[in-house]
């Protein structure tokens, strides 16, 4: 049985490589001064979302997570330890970084 390559040709909405390509979730969180925020540009799912989501309250027990592939946010509320974060979400497979301000 031959399986035929997945072809993306909605170039706006690019696919990650979990092959259940949700739609974005198209919420977007409010900006909350107290938690972590960090962007994932390679969260593009729901299915990323709810990795990442996983790892981080994994993790950081008591942590509370929202992750939004629309804007490829994810703010991360009881913990302020940035550095143990972004270490998780890296050992989820994705590539965080610290959003711009403005």
């Amino acid at each position: 049985m031959h399986r035929l390559p997945i072809v993306n040709t909605n170039r706006s909405f690019p696919m990650c490589g979990c092959n259940t390509h949700q739609v974005p979730s198209g919420t977007t969180a409010e900006r909350d001064p107290t938690a972590v925020t960090l962007r994932v540009e390679d969260m593009t799912c729901g299915h990323c979302a709810s990795t990442i989501t996983k790892a981080v309250e994994a993790g950081l027990p008591g942590a509370s997570v929202q992750a939004d592939p629309a804007t490829k946010l994810v703010w991360i509320r009881g913990t302020r330890d940035l550095a143990k974060v972004e270490a998780l979400i890296v050992g989820a497979g994705y590539t965080p970084s610290v959003p711009a301000l403005g």
